[in-house]
């Protein structure tokens, strides 16, 4: 691939893009939870907590808009969060609280200062609460994310290096979801 467009738009026409944190060590506890109640793992996205989502449209995307958030990224030093607890969003979303959460409200409010026009969640939340999904309740029952929740608590905590971000790019279907652009965690 020779620029951001093209990977952008490689493999099925993305009609989405995102800004994630992906926390590798958290997939030995989620991995097989997220493949059953997380739609987005089915989609081929990580184990993660978001930045920014949506971000750019896919047809937007090119190598100035890479530089800009690589640039946001690089301002930023590399540092590590724990996720020691399972915790809710009402009844709709069991998810990881990282502790602390302070730099990843940190780095998602330096990519809308950055991309102002791209506000988190299309700015339907007051307060964007850094997150990783574990299930939600439109791929299974209360009861079934209740038992996920106990299975998963059992082997927390799960500590983690945060040392880049990914911009990623996909569709609705199916393993569709790809990397752009990894940006590295580098001041410091």
């Amino acid at each position: 691939m020779n620029t951001a467009a093209e990977a952008c738009r490689a493999r099925p026409e993305p009609t989405l893009t995102g800004v994630i944190v992906p926390v590798g060590p958290a997939e030995a506890v989620v991995a097989e939870h997220r493949l059953r109640f997380d739609v987005a793992a089915s989609w081929g996205v990580p184990a993660h907590v978001t930045v920014l989502f949506p971000f750019v449209p896919p047809s937007q995307v090119d190598d100035d808009v890479v530089a800009r958030l690589a640039a946001v990224f690089a301002a930023a030093a590399p540092f590590d969060c724990r996720f020691d607890r399972c915790a809710w969003f009402g009844e709709d979303v069991l998810w990881l609280a990282p502790e602390p959460d302070q730099a990843f409200r940190d780095l998602t409010a330096a990519v809308v200062e950055q991309f102002p026009d791209h506000p988190p969640y299309g700015g339907v939340f007051d307060d964007v609460v850094p997150h990783l999904t574990v299930g939600e309740s439109r791929r299974g029952t209360a009861g079934e994310l209740r038992t996920v929740e106990v299975e998963v608590s059992r082997k927390l905590p799960v500590t983690a290096r945060i040392g880049h971000a990914l911009l990623i790019a996909g569709t609705d279907g199916p393993g569709s979801w790809h990397t752009v652009a990894r940006l590295p965690l580098s001041a410091g």
